[in-house]
């Protein structure tokens, strides 16, 4: 298993001299710290969870985002088992990201598993930039995923402006 912290500190939820001084300085965070202590505890037990590499975690509100392989995303979303065991163990709902990856699949791993139709840069007057998503379907009030949560990371995470609209609809969502 690959952590922001090392696999010992991990495994027995204590920081070594190395990894406090990295925390201390900011090139960790608290967040990747707890979230390299949980997959630690559950890939003791997991051999899946114990292959996983973590590169990244952040928290936004109650919500935590990892940055994963893209292997370990898909692992992860073959099972709906190990994503209820991973989801279990955070207080918060989990968003499962690929790491050193761009915007646009940024976004779409946001979105999965609803299909993405476009990802486009629109220039409003004034040189405002917004980034325009258009996803497939239509809306409806039982949509999946939470769009004001998914505007609300992408403007902390990458400061993108995002609107969504929806391939059927000419209403766009609240």
């Amino acid at each position: 298993m690959y952590l922001p912290i090392c696999g010992f500190d991990a495994k027995n939820a204590i920081l070594c001299p190395q990894c406090e001084a990295r925390l201390d300085s900011g090139k960790i965070t608290k967040s990747d710290v707890d979230a390299s202590i949980k997959l630690a505890q559950l890939g003791k037990s997991n051999t899946q969870i114990d292959k996983f590499t973590l590169t990244k975690c952040e928290k936004l509100d109650n919500d935590y985002l990892l940055y994963l392989s893209k292997y370990d995303i898909n692992t992860i979303r073959q099972s709906r088992i190990l994503y209820r065991l991973i989801q279990d163990s955070f207080t918060g709902k989990i968003w499962l990201v690929e790491s050193g990856c761009g915007y646009k699949k940024f976004i779409e791993d946001l979105f999965f598993p609803t299909k993405i139709i476009s990802i486009n840069t629109v220039w409003i007057p004034g040189g405002i930039q917004k980034t325009r998503v258009i996803i497939s379907g239509r809306w409806t009030n039982r949509f999946p995923i939470n769009i004001n949560k998914v505007i609300k990371i992408v403007k902390s995470t990458q400061n993108l402006d995002i609107e969504i609209e929806f391939e059927e609809s000419s209403r766009k969502p609240k």
